[in-house]
Formats: structure tokens, sequence, C-alpha cells
């Protein structure tokens, strides 16, 4: 003969419900879309200005003395804001990026150290300058899965990535689709 089920039974279904909501509410997100950034970078990029820090290494990132360029014939020399001329693989890379967003791409030189302190207080959006995933400041910014590879003097096989803020993930995924349609940089 079954047993009743008891008076357990309503308040288990009722718990069962209320979770089933909360976890729906949650994994819906309230309609907004995913991935999302935390300061909504790549929406400010979008039709604005794109925030680029360049640490010179060649052949990915040359920062040059424009005057010093003058006679070079550069097709399309891309220049900070203090007349230095960019260029290099990834400046190209990231010169496409900014097209696709329809943005304008401020190049902001300098070294590795100064540019992760300028993405920790938001004045950068991506960093480049050869970055391996051997970034001594993996922890405080978020590399792009790696788009190419390089094999160094010393005969060692090096991954490339990019670096972004931490939690601007939107920006993230945007720039690690471009590299992937792009073919990155082998």
């Amino acid at each position: 003969m079954p047993t009743p089920a008891g008076p357990r039974a309503p308040l288990l279904g009722g718990v069962v419900v209320v979770i089933f909501s909360v976890v729906t509410a949650l994994v819906a997100g309230c309609g907004a879309p995913l991935p999302r950034d935390t300061d909504g970078s790549l929406e400010r990029i979008t039709g604005g200005v794109l925030r680029v820090g360049v640490s010179d290494n060649p052949p990915w990132v040359e920062v040059h003395d424009g005057a010093a360029q003058a006679d070079s014939p550069a097709a399309d020399p891309h220049r900070t804001e203090a007349g230095e001329i960019v260029s290099g693989r990834e400046v190209d890379l990231l010169s496409g990026f900014g097209r696709e967003r329809e943005a304008t791409v401020r190049w902001v030189p300098g070294a590795e150290s100064e540019l992760i302190e300028a993405m920790a207080l938001g004045e950068l959006d991506v960093m480049v300058g050869g970055l391996t995933t051997d970034l001594p400041w993996s922890k405080e910014v978020a590399l792009t899965r790696p788009y190419g590879e390089d094999v160094t003097p010393d005969g060692d096989t090096v991954q490339r990535v990019m670096a972004t803020p931490l939690g601007e993930n939107a920006l993230l995924v945007a720039l690690e689709t471009h590299l992937a349609r792009v073919g990155g940089v082998t």
C-alpha cells in the first residue's frame, strides 16, 4: 500500500519552482546580450575612438620619430598625438579592427609597464607590442586567444596575443573574432 506524501510534498514542490525561476532569470540575464563589458568599451569604441597602447617591438609594432620618416613614402602612416609614426603587423590588424568598428584609432606609445598601468586606469582599450602568452602582467589584463605563432632566434615557439582590460568581454570577443576572420598573424 503506498504511503501518503505527507505535508512536506507541497513545500518541496514550491521550493523547486522557486529555484527553477531564479536560475532561469539569472541565465536569461534580463534580456541583456552576452558577452558584456563592465565599462561598455565596445559600445563606446563603435563609432568613437579605439585607444591602443603600442610598445615598440619590431616587426609587430614599430614607433618612429615622425620627422625622421618624412622622406619615407608611407602609404597610410598612423601617427601618435606627438607625431610619431606607428607601423607593424599588429598596427595593421588593429587599424582593420578600428575600420570595422567605424572608430578612429588613437595610438598611445609607451613601455609595457606604463601601458599596463594606463589600461588598469581605463585609459586604453587594447595593448599590443608583440605580446606573448607568458606576459608577466597576465593577471592584470585579459589576453586574446593566441592568434599567431612565431619562432624566436633561440628556436622557441611563442604564441602572440593582444591585451584588453579585465571585464571587457564583449570587446575581447569582438577583437578575437576580427583576428580569426582576417587570419591573424603567422
